[in-house]
């Protein structure tokens, strides 16, 4: 009995370096940004160029927040301890032939 399993990729989508979500925040803060430096272009040239930098510093942070926290959003609980078990060696168990755990 076999299950159908779609793969799919296993890779997230990638356009000019960023992943995932990410590409959804740079073409809002892009879509943001040109009409920002239009409506400062009623400043003149200064305001237009305005408009682009903060466009151009957004995607940075975009690229940056990209880098720092990744493509998935995992709470960090930097308190918690975890305290994993020994292995058990089923040899070690066995060894002596007879285990009170088991009754032989």
């Amino acid at each position: 009995m076999g299950f159908y399993l779609y793969k799919g990729l296993k890779k997230p989508l990638v356009f000019f370096g960023l992943k995932g979500k990410y590409i959804l925040y740079a073409v809002g803060v892009i879509g943001g940004g040109v009409i920002a430096s239009l409506i400062l272009s009623k400043f003149g040239l200064l305001g237009s160029l305005l408009g682009l930098a903060i466009t151009a510093g957004g995607v940075y942070f975009i690229f940056k927040r990209q880098d720092k926290y990744g493509l998935y959003d995992k709470t960090k609980n930097f308190d918690q301890i975890l305290i994993f078990p020994k292995r058990l060696d089923s040899n070690k168990l066995l060894k002596n032939g007879n285990n009170k755990e088991t009754g032989i």
